[in-house]
């Protein structure tokens, strides 16, 4: 594949030049007679043929990937109630736009091929017609009006959190460049928390009010448990820079900015352990320690430690390049049952138990 790919970046600087010399030259019509180039019906006819085949070309690498590497039907592993709307709307707007990029690259190509100039030939042109203008513009804008308010529809079915199911609170800090999760405890209700009130003495990294009642059973960890079927509705803060909280499998993703707190809400449908478990998961598996495995053949016969071998798990990943270490900024999920959830919980730390005691 590289070596393809070096050939077609060889091609193309060719066919750069080639045409910058061309251009060159037309510049110099008017100063010599002798080699002026006007463009004959020979070199209109060669530039259709060549407008067809490389329609045809584009038809046929697009087949290719879609045949060898295309993941159909494009996003399915979704772990969240609103995931699979996400999924629609995505696909929807795919089939939308290459329906149209197929269409407008063949009548621009073809268009090309057979209204090619030739001597003597007038072409026919519109100065002004409403009815064509009226076509190419109402078209567009009922297509686009549709994707828009099914997008809005989606958003609100998102956002608007349901209070009255009891959801858990959570909150995600960011910071350059890792995450740490505040569970709300058993009263359901994070204490307040600023980050002028941080105290790397007291081992408060979060700035929690250390004076509020609310704040007594908070639980600060750098693991997130998830209950499966429960909703969570995630509080954001960011202590420097502007980070985005992204979970992919969950189709969630909201920006975390300094100063404010941003929320987002959603329901986990699907364990760690059944992801795991599906086909397409185990193949991405088996194919990532394929990889690996030759990496580690290379790396022991250079004297170093091999790979371990790769095992899914949901990721917290910083969507926005916060930084160098931006690529390594990721807090593992785990979605779980209630009774696995519980008993993990039992053996974490009250946040008043977790400072230093002065």
């Amino acid at each position: 594949m590289t070596t393809l790919l070096s050939i077609l970046v060889l091609v193309f600087i060719f066919v750069a030049i080639w045409q910058m010399v061309k251009i060159f030259d037309l510049t110099q019509v008017g100063k010599t007679t002798e080699n002026n180039q006007v463009a004959n019906d020979d070199d209109n006819r060669i530039n259709g043929y060549l407008m067809i085949g490389f329609l045809i070309f584009i038809y046929v690498i697009t087949i290719v990937c879609f045949v060898k590497w295309g993941d159909l039907p494009l996003m399915s592993n979704s772990a969240s109630e609103h995931g699979p709307g996400i999924d629609s709307l995505m696909i929807i707007s795919m089939i939308v736009i290459f329906f149209v990029q197929t269409v407008t690259q063949f009548l621009l190509h073809y268009f090309a091929f057979k209204y090619k100039g030739e001597k003597g030939r007038k072409a026919l042109f519109y100065a002004d017609n409403n009815k064509l203008e009226a076509i190419w513009t109402i078209i567009p804008v009922i297509v686009l009006a549709g994707l828009i308010i099914q997008g809005l529809f989606t958003w609100n079915s998102i956002m608007n959190i349901d209070e009255e199911s009891d959801p858990m609170v959570i909150e995600l800090y960011a910071q350059q460049f890792n995450w740490k999760a505040r569970y709300s405890g058993p009263d359901n209700a994070l204490g307040k928390a600023n980050v002028r009130l941080i105290d790397i003495n007291r081992a408060n990294e979060l700035g929690v009010d250390e004076a509020d009642p609310n704040a007594q059973d908070d639980v600060i960890v750098k693991e997130l448990h998830l209950v499966v079927g429960k909703p969570v509705v995630f509080k954001m803060r960011s202590q420097d820079v502007l980070h985005s909280a992204y979970m992919p499998h969950f189709r969630a993703q909201m920006n975390c900015v300094p100063g404010m707190i941003t929320q987002f809400g959603f329901t986990p449908t699907v364990t760690t352990a059944d992801m795991r478990e599906t086909e397409e998961m185990k193949e991405k598996v088996f194919n990532i320690n394929e990889i690996r495995r030759d990496k580690s053949k290379s790396l022991i016969a250079e004297g170093k430690e091999g790979l371990e071998p790769y095992t899914f798990d949901y990721l917290l990943l910083c969507n926005k390049i916060c930084g160098t270490s931006h690529y390594n900024m990721q807090m593992k999920i785990i979605v779980e049952t209630q009774e696995e959830y519980d008993e993990w919980m039992k053996g974490q730390k009250l946040f008043v138990d977790s400072l230093v005691k002065n």
